[in-house]
Formats: structure tokens, C-alpha cells, sequence
């Protein structure tokens, strides 16, 4: 069983590197620079992790020479949360404080030594892998419902839902384990669940594309700051499937004639019903006909360009912009404000001020 787990281990660390290698020019990649840089940091993470989970390190070394792989396994928790987001958050950044989480935990980790004999630092040791595999499910299964993009749909499951339940199983193994650490036979189970989820990873994440990670096509091209017309959604251009094109038809007359982007709550599956379509043709067309990623995202873009529409109205100019935000479908001023802030830079009355001022 240790030449398996040996043989298994070399493996694991050789995959690894090869993505590390393969991903190292892409540091920069125009659309996947922070995914890049999450995964790599994640893969170093996951060869110290594979070494210092061996059942020779784990049974032979003292506590203190354990420590700094400790520290740098427990930091892979966050790095794995970062990753779910990389891959499934479209405009997910890094930030300054996401590096601080990590160096914390990892600082945590390896000074767990110090804590020897006290139970609340070893009760967080193993609460801080579980918080950030709950926290990366959220990532994975929060946006799922409006997500347009089918393969992403397809890989939220396979490889970090089966990432959360790897850890998951480390975690509870290690707890029901007298001194934490794992037996040979979950050892063994644990360097080839990381092989298999590697290789997976590996798979999809080795050669970012310049046309999308999914294969998706280029981003949408960004509406106009003030569009002269009422918010028109282009209609798309002919479709392989005939049914694809009476949807997307469809579409484009409820949403301009009939404005149902106004509708307070509307989801997928409601468009859907009305439509008198399966979910995943509206998805379909949505996101390979008008090239929208997420349906929430698609909605609300139609809200904004009507609103700057008639904020830049000067027939308009004594209404208030909570009526508007409402009439266009916002449940409230603060979820539009933000949007409209994100889209344009600028507060409501501060694009309605300009836009008066030019016209």
C-alpha cells in the first residue's frame, strides 16, 4: 500500500507542476489573469498539501517540522474558495484583502504547534477547511439557476462540487481520528480523490482561451451611456434551430413591446413559462444569440438602458428616480442604485445632471 500511495503522490505532484508550468505564461491572460493566478497558487498549495499528508511525514516527523506544511495545506481552504469564484463569478477580482485572509490562515496553521493541549485552536483548525468548502458551494450553487452558460452549468457540479466533498471527507476523517491524522487506507483515498479532481481541473483550466474560458464567444459589447432610443434588445441573428429563432423572435417582442424586463422578480424559469419554452432553449438563446452569460446580468441591462433612457429625458426631468427605478423593474432604489453605479460610474442623479447639462 506505501509504494500505491507513493506512486499516486509522484503522480499528483508531477500533474501539478505541469499546470503550474503551463499556466505560468498566462500570468497576464487579458481575461483570466486573477483565474491564473488563483490557480496557481492553489496547485503549489496542493503539492505541499500531497507531501505533507503522507503517512511517513504524518507519522515520522515531529510536530515543528510539520508545521510549515500545515499551514500552507490549511491555506489551500481559501485558495479553494477563490477558485470557485474565479471559475464561476463573471468579474470576480483579487483584492489586497483576500491575500491577507490567506496569509492569516496560513500564519494560523503553521504556529499550531504553539497550541498544543489547547482544544479551541485545533476545534478552528478543522472548522476553517469546512467554513470555506461551505463557502465555496455558495459560490458554485448560488449564481447556478442564473447562469446561461451550459458548460460552467455542467462543471459547477463535477469539479468544485466534487472539490467541497473531497474536503468535506478529509475533514470529518481527521476529526474522528485520535491524533488527526489519516490511516493508510485514507491516505490512500485521499491522494487519489486529489488525482482524480486534478486531472479534472487540469482538463479544462490548462490553455485559457482567448474567446472564453467556455467557449462562449467575446463579452457583449457595452450598451451606449445614452441610447437615443426606447431600450430596443437587438434582435439576434438567424438561429440553426428553427425553434431557437421563434424563441429568440419572442423574446424580443416581450421585452421591447411588452417590456417584460419590467417585471419585478422575474427569473428564468418564469421568462420561460411565458415563452411557452424549456428552460434550457431560453437559456440557449440568451447566451449563444445575444451573447448575455448571466440571466440576472441580461435583465438588469435592459432595466439600465431604459433608465438612463429617460433619466436623460428632459421631458422626464421632475420625475423622481425611485419611480423610475420601480417602473423598470428594480424592487427598490438601493439594489438599482448599485447596479447603475457599477454600470456607468456614476450615481443616478449624477448621469441625469450631466446628461440635462449636454443636452
Amino acid at each position: 500500500m506505501e509504494l500505491i500511495d507513493a506512486a499516486l503522490r509522484g503522480a499528483l505532484v508531477a500533474l501539478l507542476m505541469l499546470l503550474v508550468a503551463i499556466l505560468a505564461p498566462q500570468w497576464r491572460h487579458a481575461r483570466h489573469a486573477d483565474l491564473v493566478r488563483v490557480t496557481t497558487a492553489l496547485a503549489l498549495s496542493l503539492v505541499v498539501q500531497a507531501v505533507s499528508a503522507s503517512p511517513w511525514v504524518e507519522h515520522r516527523l515531529s510536530c515543528a517540522a510539520q508545521s510549515p506544511g500545515i499551514g500552507l495545506s490549511l491555506g489551500a481552504a481559501v485558495l479553494f474558495w477563490l477558485f470557485a469564484r474565479a471559475v464561476f463569478e463573471d468579474g470576480f477580482q483579487l483584492r489586497a484583502w483576500h491575500g491577507a485572509l490567506w496569509a492569516g490562515v496560513v500564519a494560523f496553521g503553521a504556529s499550531i504547534c504553539q497550541w498544543a493541549g489547547w482544544w479551541p485552536a485545533f476545534a478552528l483548525l478543522r472548522a476553517v477547511p469546512i467554513v470555506f468548502t461551505l463557502l465555496g458551494l455558495a459560490a458554485v450553487v448560488g449564481p447556478w439557476r442564473v447562469d446561461l452558460v451550459e458548460k460552467r452549468r455542467r462543471w459547477r457540479g463535477v469539479v468544485v462540487g466534487g472539490g467541497a466533498v473531497y474536503a468535506l471527507v478529509m475533514v470529518s476523517l481527521r476529526i474522528r481520528s485520535a491524533d488527526g491524522n489519516l490511516s493508510s487506507g485514507g491516505a490512500l483515498g485521499d491522494v487519489a480523490m486529489m488525482l482524480v479532481l486534478t486531472s479534472l481541473i487540469a482538463w479544462r483550466l490548462l490553455a485559457p482561451r482567448a474567446q472564453g474560458l467556455w467557449g462562449e464567444g467575446a463579452p457583449p459589447r457595452p450598451a451606449p451611456t445614452v441610447p437615443p432610443t426606447p431600450a430596443t434588445p437587438a434582435i439576434p441573428p438567424p438561429a440553426a434551430d428553427p425553434q431557437d429563432q421563434a424563441v429568440a423572435t419572442a423574446l424580443t417582442r416581450l421585452m421591447n413591446e411588452g417590456r417584460g424586463y419590467a417585471q419585478e422578480g422575474l427569473s428564468l424559469a418564469g421568462l420561460a413559462e411565458q415563452l411557452g419554452t424549456p428552460e434550457y432553449r431560453l437559456r440557449r438563446v440568451i447566451n449563444q444569440g445575444l451573447g448575455h452569460r448571466n440571466f440576472t446580468a441580461y435583465v438588469n441591462g435592459l432595466r439600465l438602458l431604459e433608465a438612463k433612457r429617460r433619466l436623460a429625458d428632459p421631458a422626464q426631468r421632475a420625475l423622481p428616480v425611485l419611480t423610475i427605478a420601480l417602473d423598470v423593474g428594480f424592487g427598490s432604489i438601493g439594489p438599482f442604485n448599485r447596479a447603475f453605479k457599477a454600470d456607468t460610474g456614476l450615481t443616478p442623479t449624477e448621469f441625469r445632471q450631466n446628461a440635462l447639462a449636454d443636452s
